[in-house]
């Protein structure tokens, strides 16, 4: 599941105060904990809301894409999101006003998810929730809109300049996007980030170009690795296995359990078992199909099915 790296902004304070209270931030505060409330304590309405590859692509279950976003799993991952998305949203929606917010916001959301569709659209069993897309983009539009901007880490007297924040923060997303080797929906985090800096480019370009310098810092290198995502679809090393809560085992094949080899009993016995499991699931896919017919399949069940027809 996608963890929000625990920030705040620093600069700003004086306009914040300044400012009403941000009613669209409160209201997507309240439907966060509200739903997520529900998930944590109703696990059948969780996985029926969740970012799920195959009933989206499949299913053509379109709305987990936004459902999933007012979804978490722990009080830390829905109260940590929570926090930042209050203290960048007051600001940016006092700045932008709530039509603008609400673009910016629900465009990174839409974005962030559509993105990790795109990195795993072959992993039917790759599941994520929380706002952290759409979070992403509003700290990547705050640091593109306000010059000198300075973020830090929540409870800790360290802050940074705005643009060293968004710098390595795109280099650790990417990082995590080709290793995989966290809980952490860097996926939603990058195209939600991206289309943060995109968006507020476009509605407040004046501000932009006061700050040109810190917005190509970190654009830059997120459209170098965009063209090699899209060009060389090798580069992206997303078949590791993946353990923890949140995120599924993408890689089937490390669901088995290894055995140490030992000359031709261990191949002769590896190969009785993986026959015996084949046929075990054969026949688990035969009996879905009499009993909920041909549509009821996951993308994952009928290339099994293809396969085992060959």
């Amino acid at each position: 599941m996608g963890r929000w790296t625990y920030i705040c902004g620093y600069q700003q304070i004086k306009e914040l105060r300044m400012m009403g209270e941000p009613i669209l931030t409160i209201l997507i505060i309240v439907a966060c904990f509200l739903a997520s409330y529900k998930g944590f304590q109703d696990y059948t309405f969780f996985k029926r809301y969740a970012f799920e590859v195959d009933p989206i692509l499949v299913g053509k279950d379109y709305q987990r894409v936004l459902s999933s976003a007012f979804l978490h799993v722990s009080w830390m991952h829905l109260i940590f999101n929570m926090i930042a998305l209050y203290i960048f949203g007051k600001v940016l929606e006092g700045t932008m006003g709530m039509g603008n917010y609400a673009l910016l916001y629900f465009g990174s959301l839409l974005a962030g998810s559509g993105f990790a569709l795109y990195i795993h659209r072959n992993h039917g069993d790759y599941s994520a929730v929380g706002a952290s897309g759409g979070v992403s983009g509003l700290v990547f539009a705050y640091i593109a809109m306000f010059p000198g901007a300075e973020i830090g880490m929540i409870f800790l007297p360290i802050h940074i300049p705005g643009w060293a924040f968004g710098l390595l923060y795109m280099l650790y997303s990417i990082y995590g996007i080709r290793s995989q080797r966290d809980n952490i929906g860097h996926e939603a985090h990058f195209g939600g980030a991206v289309a943060g800096l995109l968006i507020a480019m476009a509605l407040h370009p004046e501000m932009v170009r006061e700050n040109l310098v810190t917005v190509s810092l970190v654009l830059v290198p997120a459209l170098i690795f965009l063209w090699f995502v899209f060009k060389r679809p090798t580069f992206l090393l997303v078949d590791k296995p993946l353990f923890g809560q949140g995120k599924p085992n993408v890689n089937t094949e490390s669901q088995r359990p290894r055995k140490k080899k030992k000359g031709d009993a261990f191949m002769r016995v590896n190969s009785e078992e993986s026959a015996a499991h084949d046929e075990a699931e054969l026949n688990r896919i035969l009996d879905k199909i009499s009993a909920e017919g041909m549509d009821s399949l996951t993308r994952k069940e009928k290339n099994l099915l293809d396969k085992y027809s060959r």
